[in-house]
């Protein structure tokens, strides 16, 4: 009897009343489904979860149905739900180039923070909780290299510090607002809010003159040149 004709036993009467015993195929056994949970599985469908609803309505519950396990399964390799959010970051945060180490320093920042917004736009859940503590090995590498880059171009001490805290501010900040207004993808919502601006234009004269209300510019191109600006501010001439 070989695998891939598989036979079942069937009884059929015999001469005399006597049962006799017959073998059938049912045809090719279906291929194995079982694929082991793993962590790598946990946090690609945990990523994949929080791209579809957010991270509000991420549960162990919706992630388990998505794996084809049970909750229980789950806590054999993550301990809680922010544990898991925390895992999830650090992956996306592993999507971020980290160029060469002896990259110049204005170079390698520009590449490492638009790489970090383009990150966090693809997902957009992530800027919201990036405020958390994280130790993840992709965060911390990505924070070394920027530190390195500004040390390099002369920085130390609480110079340092406020440095590195300004970038990664104006990058999670800029994030997440255009990752609510890309999410939000509402002409209506959008004329309502110029409308609004346009029609109070005497107690807001600068933000109705001055292209706010009329995006004349992309959040790509603001972004592009805030971050240029920050980097004329904070890196030594």
């Amino acid at each position: 009897m070989s695998d891939e004709q598989p036979r079942t036993r069937t009884k059929q009467a015999g001469a005399g009343g006597s049962e006799v015993l017959w073998l059938r195929d049912t045809g090719p056994r279906p291929p194995r489904r079982n694929t082991p949970l793993t962590l790598e599985r946990i946090i690609t469908a945990a990523i994949a979860e929080l791209d579809a609803a957010g991270a509000e309505r991420l549960t162990m519950r919706k992630l388990a149905e998505r794996l084809e396990v049970t909750s229980t399964a789950l806590y054999w390799h993550v301990a809680t739900k922010e544990d898991l959010l925390d895992l999830a970051l650090d992956h996306v945060v592993g999507e971020v180039p980290v160029p060469a180490p002896d990259s110049q320093p204005r170079a390698g920042l520009r590449t490492v923070l638009t790489g970090w917004r383009a990150a966090m736009l693809a997902h957009p859940w992530s800027p919201g909780l990036l405020g958390r503590p994280m130790l993840g090995p992709n965060v911390l590498a990505r924070t070394e290299f920027i530190q390195a880059m500004l040390v390099r171009a002369g920085l130390s001490g609480v110079d340092l510090a406020a440095a590195t805290r300004t970038l990664a501010g104006f990058v999670i900040g800029a994030s997440m607002a255009d990752a609510t207004w890309r999410r939000l993808d509402d002409p209506g919502a959008i004329a309502k809010v110029r409308a609004h601006i346009l029609d109070a234009a005497e107690l807001y004269p600068t933000l109705s003159t001055s292209g706010f209300v009329d995006a004349a510019w992309s959040d790509d191109d603001l972004f592009v040149l805030g971050l240029e600006r920050v980097l004329d501010l904070l890196l030594p001439a």
